[in-house]
C-alpha cells in the first residue's frame, strides 16, 4: 500500500549570515549535508520562510528588526526538494505588501506553494491541499497577532483567532484524510509553552486537527499525546545562522518526518545541529542524540504536568520581570494626567511606545507573559 511521507521543518532564514551566502551560491550540498536525501525523498517537504524574498524595498514600522532574504535564495530551496512555503510569521510582512507580493511571486515561478499568507484574508486563510497516493493531505497555517495580520481585503498572515480558526479546521477536516495545523507562536528562547498556549493547542485538536506542529521560540520544545493525535510545540530553527556554538539553544533542532497511511501513521523526530560552528545542517554524534532524547523528554514530561508547567511559566515570567516592566511604565501622578488631558503637556507614551503596547497585548504569547507579571 502507497503511503505519504512528508516532511516538516522550522524557521528559515536565507538572508542573513554564513546562510545568506551559501543560498545566494546554490551550494545545497553545503546548506543540508546528509539530509538533503530525506528532504528530497519527501512527496511533500514543508519550510517556514521567516522573511520576504525581495531584494528593495521600504521596512515597515514595527518593534524588533525587519529581516528580508534576497530573491536568488529561493532558489536553493526549491532544487533542494521542498515544495511548499509556510508563510504565516511575524516577519513576512516586514516589507509590506510588496515584499509579500514579490516573495508569493517567486516562489510559483519556481514551483514552491505557499500557505499562510496572502494579498487578503481570503487568500491567507485558504489552506493547502493535495493528494499524496490516494490519501487527501490538508495544511493549514497560522501564525499569532504580531505585526502583519491580515484583515479582510489588507494582505497579510492568517492570523491566530481561535473562532475563526476552529471554522477553518473544522472545514478542512471534511476535506482531507490528514490535517496538520503549523501555528508559528510561542515564547523566544523559552522551550516550554505558557499553560494557555497549551490550552490553544489542544482545542486545535478538538477543532480536528490531525497534527499541530509549532515554531518561532528560536529553540525545539517538547511534545504530548492529546486525544489520539501529537502536539510538537516548536520544532526549532531549521536553517537560520547565529548561534554562539553547537550547542547553543538556537542551534538545536528537529524536523518532523511523516510516515501517513489508511493502516496507520508513523511520526518521527529527527533531530540536527544547524549553523553553530560549522555553516549548515549536521547530524548528531552518538552522544549527542542520547542528551537530545534526554532533554526532549524532560520537556515532554514538564508539558504533561500541568502544575510543573504552570510553575516553569513563572520563573521564566520572572526572568522578564523588568524588561516588561519597562515596557509598560510610564506614570501615575494625577496633575499631570490632569494637564495631558487638556492638552497642556505632552504624553510620554510616544509612537514607538504605542506600536510596543498594541503588539504586548494583541500577541498571544506576549499577553500570556504581561498578564502573569501584573497578576504577580
Amino acid at each position: 500500500m502507497n503511503r505519504a511521507k512528508i516532511l516538516i521543518t522550522g524557521d528559515t532564514h536565507l538572508g542573513g549570515g554564513r546562510v545568506k551566502d551559501l543560498a545566494i551560491q546554490g551550494e545545497k550540498y553545503e546548506l543540508f549535508g546528509p539530509f538533503l536525501k530525506v528532504i528530497e525523498g519527501a512527496d511533500l517537504s514543508v519550510t517556514n520562510l521567516e522573511s520576504p524574498a525581495i531584494d528593495k524595498g521600504s521596512p515597515q514600522l514595527k518593534t524588533g528588526p525587519n529581516l528580508k532574504t534576497p530573491v536568488r535564495t529561493l532558489k536553493v530551496l526549491a532544487d533542494s526538494g521542498f515544495n511548499l512555503l509556510t508563510l504565516a510569521n511575524n516577519h513576512i510582512m516586514d516589507y509590506g505588501a510588496e515584499g509579500l507580493n514579490s516573495t508569493i511571486q517567486e516562489s510559483q515561478k519556481l514551483g514552491l506553494n505557499t500557505v499562510g499568507a496572502g494579498m487578503s484574508s481570503q487568500e491567507a486563510e485558504k489552506p493547502y491541499i493535495k493528494d499524496i497516493h490516494g490519501l487527501a493531505i490538508g495544511v493549514l497555517n497560522i501564525a499569532e497577532n504580531e505585526f502583519g495580520a491580515t484583515c479582510n481585503s489588507n494582505p497579510g498572515f492568517y492570523g491566530m483567532n481561535p473562532v475563526k480558526n476552529y471554522y477553518s479546521i473544522e472545514d478542512l477536516s471534511k476535506e482531507t484524510d490528514f490535517l496538520i495545523l503549523i501555528v508559528h507562536g510561542g515564547h523566544e528562547n523559552y522551550p516550554l509553552p505558557s499553560p494557555a498556549m497549551k490550552e490553544r493547542y489542544r482545542f486545535f485538536i478538538d477543532a480536528g486537527a490531525d497534527l499541530v506542529v509549532g515554531h518561532h521560540p528560536h529553540c525545539f520544545s517538547g511534545f504530548e499525546f492529546y486525544r489520539g493525535a501529537q502536539i510538537h510545540y516548536s520544532l526549532g530553527n531549521f536553517l537560520f545562522d547565529g548561534a554562539k556554538n553547537d550547542y547553543d539553544l538556537w542551534s538545536r533542532g528537529y524536523m518532523l518526518q511523516l510516515d501517513l497511511g489508511k493502516d496507520g501513521n508513523k511520526i518521527t523526530p529527527i533531530p540536527y545541529i544547524q549553523n553553530g560552528n560549522k555553516a549548515g545542517l549536521r547530524k548528531l554524534t552518538k552522544i549527542e542524540m542520547q542528551n537530545f532524547n534526554e532533554e526532549f523528554g524532560k520537556l515532554s514530561k514538564i508539558i504533561s504536568h500541568d502544575k510543573k508547567l504552570g510553575e516553569s511559566f513563572d520563573k521564566f515570567c520572572m526572568t522578564k520581570y523588568n524588561l516588561y516592566s519597562s515596557y509598560i511604565e510610564s506614570h501615575s501622578i494625577k496633575s499631570l494626567h490632569f494637564l495631558q488631558n487638556r492638552n497642556l503637556f505632552p504624553s510620554f507614551i510616544n509612537e514607538r511606545k504605542k506600536r510596543l503596547l498594541l503588539n504586548l497585548t494583541r500577541c498571544e504569547s506576549h499577553r500570556d507573559v504581561l498578564m502573569n507579571i501584573l497578576k504577580s
